[in-house]
């Protein structure tokens, strides 16, 4: 990998993370525009630790109250401070890995092109639309019932196809559901942390049973660019999303799929 590559790719994924515009369908489409070869499974693993690094470190505060009545509910078998969210969390994460052990082949196989990216980025931003204008918005992620953590948890495991968009698809079930803009977004960052440890773990197995010559320059360049890109991307979207709202990631998808749609078919 060259260093524009590495420059591209890592920031690239750092910001396409957490805006509801797909990272895995970036981060296929862009090497296959720019005649890149593959950026291989161990820079993978290198940028996923960077935006997980983020999302903890811009957390922090929350994960710290959130873990402490957790294990509290745990000790004292009932529910303790702010621990529901902590449970709603972890239960939100159950769907996407039974779908990952069970379809993660299947969609790397066969849901991998151009023409998939370019339908679901295009139904899932009329989605988008339609939840951002229809949701009431008068909820925050404090108040999800049981069944709410279930629908969103679903709806996370929809993002398995790439082009859906994993915080796009569980911002616009939030929204279904009736949360605020900022607490669906709040809810979707913090379940993306055992999704992204879990991915990222997966991909640390693969390498080590792997016999990659590892660049160390390239890993350690990716993770540190990933992390900074997305700690800037939460802050600024969370910051900015009620003033300027998701119509602006809504034009963006639609141009997007439209584009890939005039390239590919």
């Amino acid at each position: 990998m060259d260093i524009i590559q590495i420059i591209a790719l890592a920031i690239l994924q750092g910001l396409t993370e957490f805006l509801p515009i797909s990272s895995s369908a970036h981060l296929i489409l862009l090497p296959i525009l720019a005649n890149w070869q593959d950026q291989g499974l161990a820079f993978d693993v290198a940028v996923h630790v960077g935006t997980l690094t983020a999302v903890i470190f811009y957390f922090r505060h929350t994960l710290k109250i959130l873990l402490h009545d957790w294990f509290e509910s745990v000790h004292r078998r009932q529910m303790v401070g702010d621990s529901r969210l902590a449970w709603a969390v972890l239960i939100g994460t159950i769907p996407v890995g039974i779908a990952g052990l069970l379809l993660g082949d299947f969609v790397e196989d066969h849901l991998r092109s151009p023409l998939v990216i370019a339908a679901t980025t295009i139904i899932f931003a009329l989605l988008l639309a339609w939840a951002d204008w229809y949701g009431k918005q008068q909820r925050t992620e404090y108040q999800l019932t049981w069944k709410d953590v279930f629908i969103v948890g679903v709806a996370q495991a929809i993002a398995l196809i790439p082009g859906t968009s994993r915080s796009g698809i569980t911002i616009t079930a939030g929204l279904i559901l009736g949360l605020s803009r900022e607490a669906a977004a709040r809810f979707s960052f913090l379940l993306s942390i055992p999704v992204i440890f879990l991915a990222g773990g997966l991909k640390t197995i693969e390498l080590i049973q792997s016999s990659l010559i590892t660049d160390w320059f390239a890993l350690i360049s990716g993770a540190i660019l990933s992390a900074v890109s997305a700690y800037i991307c939460i802050h600024l979207f969370l910051k900015l999303l009620d003033k300027i709202g998701l119509w602006p990631f809504v034009i963006y998808r639609l141009v997007l799929g439209v584009i890939l749609v005039a390239i590919f078919i």
